[in-house]
């Protein structure tokens, strides 16, 4: 089954090879020094934002931090929904270091020191003080020097592909490094905190990032490419396409503005602002400032463009910022049509479930009010990050199956079933699992996972995070090929960017309010909320479907249309 979305007819189709699988990958790493690069800046990649934006949560529930103040903290993670707003920096080459690394290896040295030196920041932060102030910041530095890094990586691996390392492998191997590093900072530092404290495994991270040190070091310098071919989406005048632009930075500081304001001002004020008030209120004006006012105007140079223009008349500066920022969303404005707002649509709702309530995870597992299940940090490092880890790889694998077997886009629609519906399982753990519960007895669960020294607890929690990570897996690998298949080739890194930016943004929004939600009405009703939030996905998954069916048509018509006698 052919689902794959429209593409430029000018675009050419990469070949691809088989990627490794198990730990072959591994093996073909050392191979060439652009893979093992790749894997050591994959593990640099995905150590930051695990210890940011998950374990930290650990440490803080673990300091009995009110859960409405982690939910504010953990709006860190909008760095990674607006890190295309600052991908055009790292075109640019550091004055100092620049000549002798290079631009890319330059600007990954500059984020992996900020990375160790806010970790370690974080490793002599005290959460059980009057201030979360020094922790806050250290942990926003972490997370905006790790967005930064994933743009360079991304930039990286695009430009080094080529014979012997294609772009398939190299993806492959950051993959693997980034979920070895999801697990060591996970799982590890759960087990090595309960051994030797939190500041000791923060330091210890910090140390580990070294390893994305020595992968830029061992990281060959891509050469400079050729300018893009990207006069023809330079659409209209000179003016237009300023206009667009200058809308599009105003609006994007503005929602920054908004954002950090309100978490410091939550953070140093006493009593904190209402996260729920602020989102709901502000909320919506900051994703259509974010979100749809760019996509809008990208629209509207579409159609009033017609035809690009030449160069002469744009200003340098403006000229590199269009082709960053606006330039992509031209090309994929006039690509899509009006169906680029179901693919809006899609982009930001399908990963909705994770992004809401993923940072109250650990509050959930380790907590002890509100339904929380009341875990040590060793059964959750063993249940979530160890077991959790491996139920993800094979949901991965499904999907990577049925993607082949059936095709995208009904992947993408089984996925989106399966993520909504696993949140039922953590509502009836929520509840004292009376349905879970009835189902290992009746089928001897309850038996086999106490061969391996799990009781009844901790087997629930296994099953349902089973349930829960096998589906994210697969909705997750059924994701990145629907997104993959969007991108155009000329574009493909700025698109894929801004794409994935765009899947965090809803979610990640909403953390502060479901913080809230959680300590008034405990975590049953945020589960059957992320269900219910997952349902929209489901339809603008069906909605899509249709779109690429009539598109499909639409095309399989225009030959004999073409062929007919006029």
């Amino acid at each position: 089954m052919n689902d794959t979305p429209a593409r430029a007819p000018t675009e050419p189709v990469a070949a691809t090879d088989t990627a490794p699988k198990g730990l072959g990958v591994i093996k073909v790493a050392f191979r060439d020094r652009r893979t093992l690069a790749m894997l050591l800046l994959g593990f640099s990649a995905g150590l930051p934002i695990t210890m940011v934006l998950g374990t930290l949560n650990a440490w803080l529930t673990d300091a009995d931090v009110a859960i409405s103040t982690i939910g504010i903290l953990s709006w860190v993670g909008l760095f990674a929904a607006f890190k295309f707003l600052w991908s055009p920096l790292v075109g640019l080459r550091p004055p100092v270091i620049g000549k002798r690394l290079g631009r890319r290896r330059s600007w990954l040295i500059g984020c992996q020191v900020v990375v160790i030196g806010a970790l370690f920041v974080i490793a002599f932060s005290n959460p059980e003080g009057s201030t979360l102030v020094p922790l806050a910041i250290a942990a926003a530095l972490a997370a905006f020097a790790s967005a930064t890094q994933d743009i360079v990586i991304d930039t990286w691996r695009i430009e080094v592909a080529g014979p012997g390392a294609p772009l398939d492998l190299l993806s492959t191997i950051y993959q693997f490094g980034s979920r070895s590093a999801a697990l060591v900072g996970g799982a590890g530092s759960l087990l090595l905190a309960d051994a030797v404290g939190w500041p000791v495994t923060y330091m210890l991270s910090g140390i580990l990032m070294g390893l994305g040190v020595l992968g830029t070091l061992i990281a060959p310098e891509p050469a400079p490419a050729p300018p893009q071919a990207i006069a023809r989406e330079r659409l209209g005048s000179p003016r237009l396409r300023q206009i667009a632009l200058i809308a599009t930075l105003a609006a994007w500081a503005w929602a920054a503005y908004m954002l950090v304001n309100f978490m410091v001002t939550a953070l140093t004020t006493t009593p904190a602002p209402s996260a729920g008030e602020f989102t709901g209120t502000w909320g919506p004006w900051i994703i259509a400032a974010a979100v749809l006012l760019p996509c809008a105007l990208a629209g509207f140079v579409v159609w009033r463009g017609k035809v690009a223009t030449p160069a002469p008349g744009d200003r340098p500066v403006l000229t590199k910022l269009y082709d960053a920022i606006l330039a992509p969303l031209v090309e994929l404005m006039g690509r899509l049509g009006w169906g680029s707002l179901i693919v809006l649509g899609l982009i930001l709702t399908y990963r909705i479930t994770d992004g809401v309530w993923g940072p109250f995870a650990f509050p959930f597992y380790m907590g002890d009010t509100g339904g929380a299940l009341g875990h040590t940090k060793s059964e959750v490092a063993l249940a979530s990050k160890t077991f959790g880890v491996i139920m993800t790889i094979i949901g991965i694998g499904l999907g990577g199956w049925a993607l082949l077997a059936i095709g995208r886009m009904a992947s993408l629609l089984i996925g989106a079933i399966l993520a909504a519906a696993t949140n039922l399982l953590f509502v009836d753990l929520a509840m004292g699992a009376p349905v879970i519960g009835r189902f290992m007895e009746a089928t001897g669960l309850y038996a086999l996972f106490g061969t391996f020294g799990a009781g009844e607890p901790m087997a629930r929690l296994m099953l349902a995070i089973a349930g829960e990570n096998i589906a994210g897996g697969f909705a997750g690998a059924a994701f990145v090929a629907y997104l993959s298949a969007l991108s155009s080739r000329m574009f493909g890194a700025v698109q894929f960017a801004v794409f994935t930016s765009l899947a965090l943004l809803i979610g990640t929004l909403g953390r502060g309010a479901l913080g809230e939600m959680i300590e008034n009405q405990g975590f049953a009703p945020v589960f059957l909320f992320a269900a219910a939030l997952g349902g929209i996905a489901v339809v603008f998954c069906l909605v899509e479907w249709i779109r690429l069916a009539a598109e499909r048509r639409g095309l399989a018509r225009q030959p004999e249309a073409d062929a007919s006698p006029r």
